[in-house]
C-alpha cells in the first residue's frame, strides 16, 4: 500500500475504510482466481507497478496459469489499449518469471534432477540453479530421518530473485522489501505474511528431484 493511502487511513479511517470494505465485498460472487485476474487489469490500467507485481504473484499462487494472465490482458485491450499491455509485459519480462518464458508457457509440470543427495551438506542450506530456476536447499539429518526442503528462491511477496548471499546461516532476507524467512521451516519470520513456495521433492537413485 502506497504511503498515500496509509496517510488517508490514518486521516480519514471513516471514508477510506468503508471504501476498501466496498473492494472486499465487491467480488465475494467471484472465485478467486477470476477476482485476481481482473485485480491485475486494475492495475495495469492505473499503471502501479508495484501494485501489477503482486497481484500477478497472488494470481499464479492462487492457480492461474501464466497464459491465463496473458489471456486477461489481451482481453482488456479495449480498454487498455496496446501502450498499457506493452507496459505490463515490460514489467513481466525484467521479473523474469519461468513459466512466462515462451519456452514454457505450455510446459507440463515434471520431476527436475537438481543434484545428487550425496553433494546435499547436512545441517546447512545449498543454492543450486536448476532447469532455469534457483533454488535453496535445506538438509538436516540429526535424530533418524533425513528432512530435505526444496524453495524457490523467488519471494513470495513480488517474486524478487532472493540471492545466495542473501542468506545468513538460515535465515534468508530479500533485499528488495526485507521479508525474511526461516528456511529451517519456509516460514517468514519479518515483515511479510507468506511463506517461501515449497517444492514437491523425492530422491530417486541417489539423485534428489523436485517437482514444477
Amino acid at each position: 500500500m502506497s504511503d498515500a493511502l496509509n496517510y488517508l487511513i490514518a486521516a480519514r479511517p471513516e471514508a477510506i475504510t468503508h471504501y476498501f470494505k466496498f473492494l472486499k465485498g465487491a467480488g465475494k460472487n467471484l472465485d478467486t482466481r477470476t477476482r485476481d485476474l481482473i485485480s491485475v487489469i486494475t492495475k495495469v490500467d492505473s499503471q502501479t507497478d508495484g501494485g501489477f507485481r503482486q497481484y500477478t504473484t497472488r494470481a499464479l499462487r492462487n492457480g492461474a496459469s501464466p497464459n491465463e494472465v496473458l489471456d486477461a490482458l489481451l482481453m482488456a485491450f479495449p480498454t487498455l489499449g496496446l501502450a498499457k499491455i506493452v507496459w505490463a509485459i515490460d514489467i513481466l519480462l525484467d521479473m523474469d518469471l519461468p513459466e512466462f518464458r515462451p519456452e514454457n508457457l505450455f510446459a507440463e509440470p515434471a520431476w527436475h534432477t537438481v543434484v545428487a543427495l550425496d553433494d546435499v551438506p547436512a545441517g546447512e542450506v545449498s543454492y543450486y540453479d536448476c532447469d532455469g530456476r534457483s533454488l535453496f536447499v535445506y538438509r538436516d539429518t540429526r535424530g533418524d530421518d533425513d528432512i530435505l526442503r526444496v524453495y524457490d528462491s523467488r519471494c513470495p511477496h513480488q517474486v524478487t530473485n532472493i540471492p545466495h548471499l542473501a542468506l545468513e546461516g538460515t535465515r534468508l532476507t530479500c533485499p528488495k522489501h526485507h521479508w525474511a524467512f526461516d528456511v529451517t521451516t519456509g516460514e517468514c519470520v519479518a515483515v511479510g505474511d507468506r511463506p517461501l513456495n515449497e517444492f514437491e521433492h523425492k530422491v530417486e537413485e541417489g539423485l534428489l528431484k523436485a517437482f514444477w
